[in-house]
């Protein structure tokens, strides 16, 4: 039977193929603001007079807030509509981007990050459902969602470079206005492509307390290592025991607790976690030295990331091949293997290094362990999915990532921000360093069901 019986009356091929276009298109911009901010930071930091740590907020507020809020919006899709949340999201993100890029202070810029993450928990799963919905059979669908993730991920990739390119020649302020125009283009259209939502056939309660719990939890925790707050780490540990022991009492949890016992599917969201933290960090540190230490203009730096691209493309291109060969978890273990090499040459970058010599062999190392040994524990954390859970497996898979990486950045930022405002690269050395523990970790924690996920 199939899953999403409004698709009996599919629109024309050539609509379904517009509609998918312009899905992927918010997408884009989606997986943009996760990275488009990395080159502007010292921009944005000398305009608001603001120190790496409270920078760090620029970025990891945003997908805090859309990782701990994305359960629940795939939730809210179900119960009130594909399109009608997918509207609802982008028009969210939309005055969310115009509110960062009106910003009179970081605050106001935080917050508007915090609103961006907001629409993104929104507009995202309800997208991922209306591909499923617009392309019923299994082939088509496969493929369409295919088209609508490689445009994600040059999101991701594209980011840096525009961000140095808008920073450099108009104003770090145009890396949200971009979004303004099209996403209100994607509002004004989206109703002639996409099909209405017909009759909500499915009840149930949102898990509201989750959802905040989910989202407190972390931040809780991310402001305890930025401003060095022992209480607000206990704060944060407490909120993420009670969201555990409130998924475990309702009757419709955003995470069911049983998810978790499977081990394969366990273990590669831990891993998961453990290397974005690590991809998120270098990421960050990575501008941050290239424009304060090496002294790059935001257009050299974001130019500086090309080769990145460039590897971590080739390395997408790769993966699926590379999994048929070697398996699921031994194709993560290369993955991880190529992001420990990169770390490992990161972690020795000298107070006045130089881009060809220190700092693109780690770089590039970096991008081809994102590519490959991100991809790897995605499909690992679907392995044994049915139609019944795979929503939920999808949905925990992309928060984990998200909240992983944030929190992973707070607390390698808050080891390495002592130094990086003086012009020496201790911190910076530290906070690679660290982050190459976190990879060998879930590197370690692979190899511990590698008997159980090694055939997949």
């Amino acid at each position: 039977m199939n899953a999403f019986p409004e698709a009996r009356a599919c629109p024309p091929a050539g609509r379904r193929m517009a509609a998918l276009a312009l899905l992927s298109l918010l997408q884009f911009l989606i997986a943009l603001d996760v990275t488009v901010v990395n080159v502007a930071l010292p921009s944005v930091g000398a305009q608001f007079h603001a120190p790496a740590a409270s920078l760090s907020w620029v970025v990891t507020g945003y997908t805090l807030v859309g990782g701990g809020l994305l359960l629940l919006g795939g939730r809210l899709t179900d119960l009130l509509g594909r399109r009608r949340m997918f509207l609802l999201g982008t028009g969210l993100f939309a005055l969310a981007s115009l509110a960062a890029g009106l910003a009179p202070g970081l605050p106001t810029l935080i917050g508007a990050r915090f609103a961006q993450g907001a629409g993104e928990a929104l507009a995202s799963p309800a997208a991922m459902s209306l591909i499923a919905l617009l392309f019923p059979e299994p082939a088509e669908r496969a493929r369409a969602l295919g088209i609508w993730g490689a445009i994600s991920a040059g999101g991701l990739v594209v980011g840096g470079l525009l961000s140095g390119v808008l920073t450099e020649l108009l104003h770090w302020r145009w890396i949200f206005g971009i979004n303004v125009p099209l996403a209100t283009a994607v509002l004004l259209i989206a109703p002639k492509l996409v099909p209405a939502d017909g009759p909500r056939t499915r009840t149930g309660r949102l898990d509201l307390p989750g959802a905040a719990l989910l989202t407190a939890g972390p931040l809780s925790l991310v402001y305890g290592a930025l401003e060095s707050a022992p209480w607000a780490i206990a704060a944060g540990v407490l909120l993420l025991a009670a969201f555990v022991a409130v998924e475990a009492r309702t009757r419709h949890p955003l995470v069911p607790l049983s998810f978790f016992t499977h081990r394969t599917r366990a273990v590669a969201n831990a891993a998961t976690v453990l290397l974005s933290a690590a991809l998120s960090t270098a990421f960050f540190l990575l501008t941050l030295y290239m424009q304060d230490v090496i002294g790059l203009g935001p257009l050299q730096a974001g130019l500086a990331f090309l080769p990145f691209c460039a590897a971590l493309f080739l390395a997408i291109s790769l993966v699926s091949r590379l999994i048929g060969a070697l398996g699921v978890t031994r194709t993560a273990l290369v993955g991880m293997a190529f992001t420990a090499a990169g770390l490992g040459w990161l972690a020795r970058l000298p107070d006045r290094g130089q881009y060809a010599v220190d700092v693109l062999p780690g770089m590039v190392g970096v991008a081809v362990g994102m590519g490959v040994g991100l991809l790897a524990l995605q499909n690992a954390a679907l392995h044994g999915v049915t139609e019944a859970d795979a929503g939920t497996a999808a949905g925990i898979q992309r928060s984990v990532d998200q909240l992983g990486g944030s929190l992973g950045l707070a607390v390698l930022v808050g080891v390495s921000v002592g130094s990086t405002s003086t012009g020496g690269a201790d911190g910076f050395r530290s906070a690679f360093l660290y982050a190459l523990v976190a990879v060998i970790a879930g590197a370690g924690l692979l190899l511990a069901v590698r008997d159980g996920t090694a055939e997949q």
